[in-house]
């Protein structure tokens, strides 16, 4: 069978069915128009499903009526809160949230994978799980999905994904065995100080200068704690304090991010964390507050399925247009599937000039890639389940 035959009508509808998602970003846990815009496409699809699951996920099954495995096809459907900048003529309708990293392209390459494999049915066995996950970037989705069910009855043997990936050239797919992505967890740490006049700091415990050294004491613990080979990061992204330029602030808010590949560094965390917090505080005279969110582990392709994966690559895209992305200490709720099935997270090359980058006001790519990803999960299909 002509594969590439086959996919070809679907070009423009893989670009509509994204654009379409494009103009209804929304937040995490919050994705009901885009859940509903799935359970309509597949209504017409004919495709039997189940709709709210872990909030507003969706699971459609593909049964082919013959014994064999099951595979699992993941997108995310969550959006970022972004004020889109890019002029586009379907950018965002809703003001201040963006699909500013790839989750509605991730989607609607599931979506019309549906219609292809729908297609090739008669040439499969076993079963196909379409997953359509909320809240990957953050809480996390992937986690309420799988202890909802979503990967039993039948239970699930490959797992597949796909990310839209500037770092890597625009045509190119990159698939790396074993860990691709790091374990993304995050803390939240309210300093307690005493607020005062600004003339008379001596009267006061300052919270804004307490949580200054705390940023910098946390960073010594990549710099003086951790193995300068194995990559490591600790990334404050909000500090939060004052009203005044005459008013020595009571509390400080900061919000931060700790990221490793190292299954041992991300279960210690709290205990590496935690008392550089106290330190700094008791040397002030400040109390605090910690909170710690452990996020996801590590993303971790299965070497067996990341070879087979880079067989079908090469018949989407070309031998030498398969390439082996480099490590990111970006994270991804992925990893949960992975951890339950052998499976593959691939990165869809978006090229290294696209407009921002994720997570960019002016994130955008060139949408013709996205032919590749639907053709990746058929011949996938074909593969695994012939």
């Amino acid at each position: 069978m002509n594969i590439k035959s086959l996919i070809k009508p679907y070009h423009q509808l893989v670009i509509d069915t994204r654009r379409d998602l494009h103009r209804i970003p929304e937040l995490s846990s919050h994705e009901e128009k885009t859940s509903a815009y799935v359970i309509d496409y597949l209504k017409r699809e004919n495709l039997p499903f189940t709709a709210d699951i872990a909030g507003h996920g969706v699971m459609a099954v593909l049964d082919t009526g013959r014994p064999g495995p099951t595979l699992m096809l993941r997108a995310d459907m969550d959006a970022l809160p972004i004020a889109e900048q890019t002029g586009l003529s379907f950018a965002s309708q809703h003001p201040g949230v963006m699909h500013a990293c790839g989750h509605d392209a991730h989607t609607a390459m599931v979506l019309v994978a549906v219609t292809a494999l729908k297609a090739l049915k008669d040439q499969l066995c076993g079963t196909i799980k379409f997953i359509f996950q909320p809240a990957e970037e953050g809480p996390g989705g992937a986690k309420p999905m799988i202890e909802a069910g979503v990967m039993d009855n039948p239970r699930v043997d490959f797992a597949l994904g796909c990310h839209i990936w500037p770092d890597i050239p625009e045509g190119t797919i990159g698939i790396r065995s074993g860990p691709l992505l790091a374990a993304a967890s995050g803390f939240r740490i309210i300093i307690k100080g005493r607020g005062g006049h600004a003339a008379k700091p001596h009267l006061c415990v300052d919270a804004l200068e307490t949580g200054c050294q705390v940023v910098g004491a946390l960073q010594r613990i990549v710099s003086r704690k951790m193995d300068p080979l194995a990559p490591t990061v600790i990334t404050i992204g909000h500090f939060q304090a004052g009203t005044a330029f005459n008013v020595i602030p009571e509390t400080a808010t900061i919000g931060g991010t700790a990221r490793t590949f190292d299954m041992d560094t991300w279960q210690r965390w709290p205990q590496l964390i935690e008392p550089v917090v106290k330190g700094v505080c008791d040397a002030m005279g400040a109390g605090y507050t910690f909170t710690f969110r452990k996020g996801c582990p590590p993303t971790v392709n299965d070497p067996g399925m990341a070879r087979r994966l880079r067989d079908i690559a090469a018949a989407v895209v070309g031998p030498d247009r398969v390439i082996e992305p480099n490590q990111t200490l970006g994270g991804e709720d992925m990893a949960f599937y992975l951890q339950k099935a052998k499976g593959c997270f691939f990165c869809l090359g978006a090229g290294n000039d696209v407009d921002g980058g994720l997570h960019n006001p002016c994130f955008n790519f060139d949408e013709t890639i996205l032919a590749s990803g639907v053709e990746v999960y058929c011949r996938a299909a074909i593969d695994l389940l012939a």
